[in-house]
């Protein structure tokens, strides 16, 4: 029986996305998506996440691409432009899910611990959780066993009797090997279906 759900956040409920801060720096967007995916990658984004500090960082980008060095500094420095609507359509579901008062309910998330709290004072929906586990604040994140675990043991949530929700199929997987019921996360639309399907919606 599924008493916990666990909600990942970026491009499940909150729409963050470096096209929108980048689109008024770079005139072609060819360009613009190649220094994204070959300078600024989500790759190295993901160590902030892990707890690196935003500073080292960037400074280690820009001694790897010191021609690149204003845009590499723009990613911080002008991030929370970065950051879009909330997904409505899910923060409706989310909301319809605390409403009946059966679950508890968390969110799972790779965020800088730098960067969370503009997206805490922008969202006021992120406040509805019973708790949150950020991965820069616990330096490690999805999909690592350990990670996951934090917010087991946190909360004392058992794996079997929680459900969690990812954009991300590696994300997915890792919860789904730790015995957490798990749905990929594709749209609102889906997520209703998948909710329905294990009779929680």
């Amino acid at each position: 029986m599924i008493n916990t759900i666990i909600f990942d956040l970026g491009a499940v409920l909150i729409d963050w996305n470096p096209h929108y801060m980048y689109r008024t720096i770079f005139d072609n967007e060819e360009e613009m998506k190649n220094f994204l995916a070959n300078v600024a990658t989500s790759d190295w984004n993901e160590e902030q996440d892990a707890g690196r500090s935003l500073q080292e960082g960037t400074e280690l980008l820009v001694q790897q691409f010191p021609e690149h060095e204003a845009n590499i500094r723009a990613f911080y420095s002008r991030w929370h432009e970065m950051l879009g609507d909330p997904f409505w359509d899910t923060v409706e579901i989310f909301k319809q899910l605390k409403e009946t008062g059966k679950y508890k309910i968390y969110a799972l998330t790779n965020w800088s611990a730098e960067t969370f709290p503009v997206a805490l004072e922008r969202y006021e929906f992120l406040h509805w959780f019973d708790g949150i586990v950020v991965s820069g604040a616990e330096k490690m994140r999805k999909p690592t066993p350990e990670f996951y675990q934090v917010l087991l043991d946190r909360y004392n949530i058992k794996a079997d009797e929680a459900l969690f929700i990812d954009d991300n199929k590696r994300n997915v997987l890792a919860a789904e090997k730790m015995g957490i019921k798990s749905i990929h996360f594709t749209s609102a639309q889906q997520l209703k279906s998948e909710l329905s399907h294990f009779e929680i919606i």
